[in-house]
């Protein structure tokens, strides 16, 4: 919410909320260019790739994976400074909590180490923005580099020339080194892909309706459905996405039924609602029906010079440091707000606008304290967490309905034990965050935090245990199943953390479904009593898919 100078207003905010509410208009179905109409058919399919973790080469992130409609269609994830920010290093004022996407990986799909982020999820340099009232806008991402012309990614031909920004943003993310794929990846690649995988195989509880309409049918076969012929292709998948974000209305929040029924807010909401239409002037960029502006708006959440947003892309000194002005609607139920997901709840949002930014020198700022008592700040927090929340968003329902995730499934192999520490005084870490879905043939597994240049040993064994040999814990039951693969030598240079990884491919035999496997790693570790160090024991269970 952007708040201008408060003044004493020739009218009541009474009777300012009273002409907000009659002015207020129902919200209207997001507008489609004519070459993508919407039909249940690509809706259809844009639900599923939506939902489909299988557009990254991990396996572990879907568009959903940072859309979740429960918080809002904002990241679920709790927000975390997961990236540097601009002077590259942590634990600094300017630190963002990004979106995690996935472990850096070459373009052959082997893991490699990060400088930044090691073999951790990397993240990306903004938070995730939400992606429901997405389709009411001309610009997508923070910075609105992704306008309303679509480009086919292959020929660099105009496809749709105005209003189709949507599908135009949905081109970007499955080719990011960060957000969902390994360096080099195209859209030959991703096409391919889609063409040998059966759709939504690693999801479990997707949405009765969706799942009839998928039946047993391959990708080729829902775009010969969605588009006539079963050719798939990059501008079609992003033509299916977006018709199925123009299906995410939230249309049925408190407000709506209060504009569109007369059913009255109850009298906190309905106090919050009038300080928001008066002394918080809320409204100047997050007015009815959408409940945002189309523009970029510097607000003093960081000092420009540190991110300078839209600037980057016009030039315009009004730009700087300016961003996109998001919709409110569902915004109580998002864990983070603003680009660097530097607020953690709408009540430090609320006491960020009243004292009118963290960061107040630029020339282009756009806001200016106002005054409300404490009560008045909490009516107005009700306001936007109760009154602006469509339950069917908050309890995915649909249009908003959706899969469970691979990720968040609780089928992701699972650490246990301790490990035994390097002279550095550090464990090595065991890492297999990729899906052991049956006939999997790249399953990934990579160890750190070793010492760079000791050689490395992985163990596999039927069960768990607990031991401990000469100083050394072990967290396998050393049975007499038990299987020793040579990891080599770890890699890094001196005094930089050792790493490796590797992948292996998981067999298409049906009786291993619910099977574990327990995996730790042994390597050299000179200064130690033992001359060695141990990670933490994994547990591997693996799963067929849908």
């Amino acid at each position: 919410m952007v708040a201008m100078k408060y003044y004493a207003f020739p009218l009541s905010s009474l009777v300012l909320s009273a002409l907000a509410v009659a002015q207020a208009q129902i919200l209207p179905p997001p507008i489609a260019p004519p070459q993508n109409p919407v039909t249940t058919a690509k809706a259809n399919l844009g639900k599923t790739l939506f939902w489909d973790e299988q557009l990254s080469s991990t396996g572990t992130m879907a568009c959903g994976t940072c859309h979740l409609p429960e918080t809002g269609g904002s990241d679920p994830r709790p927000p975390a400074n997961n990236h540097p920010g601009a002077d590259g290093a942590f634990g600094s004022p300017d630190d963002v909590a990004g979106s995690f996407g996935v472990i850096a990986h070459n373009a052959t799909g082997g893991y490699t180490r990060d400088r930044t982020f090691g073999l951790a999820a990397q993240a990306t340099g903004r938070r995730a923005q939400t992606v429901i009232m997405a389709a009411y806008g001309p610009f997508q991402f923070w910075d609105g580099r992704r306008n309303g012309t679509l480009l086919d990614p292959h020929t660099n031909q105009v496809v749709i020339q105005n209003g189709a920004s949507l599908e135009n943003q949905v081109l970007e993310p499955p080719l990011s080194g960060v957000e969902m794929n390994h360096q080099g990846v195209d859209w030959t690649l991703l096409e391919q892909r889609l063409g040998r995988v059966k759709p939504l195989s690693l999801a479990t509880n997707v949405p009765a309706a969706l799942a009839a309409w998928l039946g047993q049918r391959s990708y080729g076969d829902l775009f010969q459905e969605a588009f006539g012929s079963p050719a798939i292709t990059a501008t079609r998948v992003a033509m299916a996405v977006a018709t199925y974000e123009r299906t995410l209305v939230p249309d049925q929040s408190p407000f709506d039924a209060m504009v569109r029924n007369g059913t009255p807010l109850p009298p906190q909401e309905a106090r919050g609602q009038q300080i928001f239409t008066g002394p918080g002037g809320c409204v100047q960029c997050h007015g009815a029906p959408t409940f945002n502006i189309v523009g970029f708006r510097h607000i003093g959440v960081r000092p420009p010079q540190e991110d300078v947003g839209r600037f980057a892309f016009t030039n315009q000194p009004q730009d700087n440091g300016a961003f996109k002005v998001p919709s409110i609607r569902n915004a109580g139920l998002r864990r983070s707000f603003f680009h660097n997901g530097g607020k953690r709840s709408l009540e430090e949002v609320i006491d960020f606008y009243r004292r009118g930014g963290d960061f107040r020198g630029a020339p282009n700022l756009a806001i200016q304290p106002f005054q409300v008592s404490p009560q008045d700040r909490d009516a107005l927090v009700a306001f936007v967490r109760n009154s602006l929340t469509d339950p069917r968003v908050a309890q995915a329902l649909p249009p908003f309905d959706h899969p469970t995730l691979y990720s968040m499934s609780g089928r992701a192999s699972q650490p246990y034990g301790v490990g035994t520490p390097t002279a550095a005084g550090r464990a090595p870490r065991l890492i297999a965050p990729e899906p052991p879905v049956l006939a999997n043939p790249t399953f990934r597994i990579a160890l750190d935090d070793g010492v760079a240049g000791a050689p490395a040993i992985l163990l596999f064994d039927i069960a768990a245990g607990a031991h401990n040999l000469l100083g050394v814990n072990f967290n396998v039951a050393l049975s007499g199943a038990l299987l020793t693969v040579n990891l080599g030598v770890l890699a890094g240079a001196p005094g930089t953390p050792g790493w490796t990884s590797f992948a292996v491919g998981v067999p298409d035999d049906p009786a291993l479904v619910g099977a574990s496997v327990f995996l730790q790693a042994v390597a050299a570790a000179p200064g130690t009593p033992s001359g060695l160090s141990s990670s933490a024991g994994l547990r591997v269970t693996f799963f067929a898919g849908r």
